[in-house]
């Protein structure tokens, strides 16, 4: 048995077939969510917080890593009003490219997954699976076993969503 709730800890008890608890056991403590950090505005994990760090991002981001999103950037300074116009701009742009190319008969292809002929059915329809393609590593390898010391301000790139090929915006 497992129980526990998501945002705080989740315990577990061997039992029977019939999930009553066996003899002897006890209800053990697996995992405790762990306190945010100090200074934390929107209650984020540690682990949320060194995923989305600088500190911790690879040489040579990807214009498209949401580190680099304009409306993060600015929620992160306590805008908010810019952070929601930033957001919607990205989302309008987001909806532009997509009619642009659809009206030109073009399909969006994933640069770093495939489509598989698995379809999954769901409560809400089928589900088309992609799997990865091993195309990022190959593209992270090659940077970072480089010799070139870009010294380059990660904060400095541009974001750019459009990593697929053509894109309306370009």
């Amino acid at each position: 048995m497992i129980t526990g709730k998501w945002n705080k800890s989740l315990s577990c008890q061997p039992c029977d077939q019939e999930g009553d608890s066996l003899p002897g056991t006890e209800l053990k403590e697996i995992w405790r969510v762990a306190p945010a950090p100090q200074g934390d505005k929107y209650q984020y994990t540690q682990f949320a917080h060194k995923i989305n760090s600088f500190d911790t991002a690879p040489k040579k981001l990807l214009a498209s890593d949401s580190r680099l999103r304009p409306d993060r950037y600015a929620l992160k300074k306590g805008d908010m009003s810019k952070s929601g116009a930033e957001k919607s701009r990205l989302e309008e742009q987001q909806r532009a490219e997509k009619r642009t190319r659809e009206a030109k008969g073009e399909q969006f292809t994933p640069r770093w997954f495939n489509l598989t002929d698995v379809v999954s059915p769901t409560p809400w329809g089928d589900l088309e699976i992609y799997e990865y393609n091993g195309k990022y590593t190959e593209h992270r390898a090659a940077i970072d076993g480089s010799d070139v010391t870009d010294e380059t301000d990660v904060t400095s790139v541009k974001f750019s969503p459009w990593q697929y090929g053509r894109s309306s915006s370009q």
